[in-house]
């Protein structure tokens, strides 16, 4: 197979994978839980990356943890006592899909609030933190991810997922850290062959910062992180009247993109010097494994609570589709938020997202390997094109 477009492949943000002062996706790990990670893969650390190794490891001993015991002093019980009067709506979807792109449509609604990246960079003591922490990393952090352009900012929406890892949770997204290891922690794609323990454990982080975000802005939360594609029983065990948005595109835009999305986590965010030995086989089991364990469980959802969209309609008709999405699971008040979308819509009238291209070989594997998700959702297979 012909490799996939690199991590350079296309005009992007310059890389900052040496540069300290930049903050990483993990700055508001725990001491612990940071230890925990490199005893986990044996502190194979590339030595140019050993100063970024004890950054973090220092960050997390003289600062996470210790705000942490502040959070809890003062916030602790009022975060337990936190009430989610309306359970969140969950936007589901691959990587590369279009999920950044629709919980930032979702949350122009001022009746919904969301996880800040912020929130998400520093879960265990935002409450504490923000004023001050956060306005030193709104100084160094970056204007736009440099996975894709897209705006960046520390109030801006952010996954949980990274929220997650932080706590010292296990997380598949700590595959970015060690990407030269076997893919960390596999099984919380799917939840299938997590012990009872480990599973109530997770459950009860998730809503634990669910509550600590709902103390901070306590409106009906617009979540969004792809790992939950592949556990919405879970989430329903939590949150039994959530709602659910569905999106879903091209595969073979998917694939080339998520390639080049997990290159450039890698790169800018690894202890390792990564290789990216397969990678490539890697998202194709992923998205196999995330889309097996949706389908199976797709129909514990309420049909009224869910709602199913293409990256290609949102695209052609974004106000259109929004409008349905908002009929379909009965959110009320589209006409009130409708100003606001066409607004946002307008304002990003000169993205471009960036073309890949895959050789005959490659889109012939993605039609076998993913045949089911392609005759399902109605995409031309690599042999309808021929």
């Amino acid at each position: 197979m012909a490799s996939p477009p690199g991590p350079d492949s296309t005009h992007r943000v310059g890389g900052y994978k040496d540069r300290l002062w930049i903050p990483r996706v993990w700055q508001g790990m725990s001491f612990l839980g940071w230890m925990r990670l490199l005893v986990r893969n044996r502190f194979r650390i590339a030595p140019r990356r050993i100063p970024l190794a004890l950054n973090v490891g220092l960050s997390g001993l003289c600062v996470s943890s210790v705000l942490w015991a502040v959070q809890e002093v003062l916030f602790g019980r009022k975060i337990q006592q936190a009430k989610i009067e309306e359970d969140p709506i969950f936007i589901l979807g691959h990587w590369r899909a279009g999920t950044t792109w629709l919980h930032e449509l979702m949350v122009r609604d001022e009746r919904h609030a969301y996880p800040t990246s912020y929130q998400c960079l520093a879960p265990n003591h935002f409450l504490v933190s923000r004023s001050w922490i956060g306005a030193l990393l709104g100084l160094l952090a970056p204007s736009q991810r440099p996975q894709d352009d897209m705006p960046f900012g520390l109030e801006r929406p952010q996954e949980e997922e990274f929220a997650l890892a932080n706590m010292g949770l296990p997380s598949p997204y700590l595959t970015m850290v060690f990407p030269n290891h076997p893919p960390q922690y596999q099984e919380y794609l799917d939840m299938e062959g997590v012990s009872g323990e480990a599973l109530d454990r997770w459950k009860r982080g998730l809503l634990w910062f669910v509550k600590c975000v709902t103390f901070k802005t306590p409106k009906r939360l617009v979540l969004k992180t792809p790992p939950h594609l592949g556990r919405v029983r879970v989430l329903l065990e939590l949150f039994p009247r959530a709602r659910f948005i569905h999106i879903y595109r091209d595969p073979y835009v998917v694939f080339a993109s998520t390639v080049n999305v997990w290159k450039r986590f890698y790169r800018d965010q690894a202890l390792q010097v990564p290789k990216y030995e397969g990678l490539e086989e890697y998202v194709l089991e992923t998205f196999n494994r995330m889309y097996r364990a949706f389908e199976r469980d797709r129909g514990l959802i309420d049909p009224s609570r869910l709602s199913e969209v293409s990256y290609e309609a949102m695209v052609a008709d974004p106000i259109g589709q929004v409008r349905r999405i908002y009929e379909e699971l009965g959110l009320g008040g589209f006409d009130d938020v409708r100003p606001v979308l066409e607004q946002y819509v307008a304002s990003q009238a000169d993205y471009r997202p960036n073309r890949y291209d895959l050789s005959p070989e490659m889109r012939a594997e993605i039609s076998r390997r993913w045949s089911s998700f392609i005759q399902k959702y109605g995409y031309p297979s690599a042999q309808d094109e021929d």
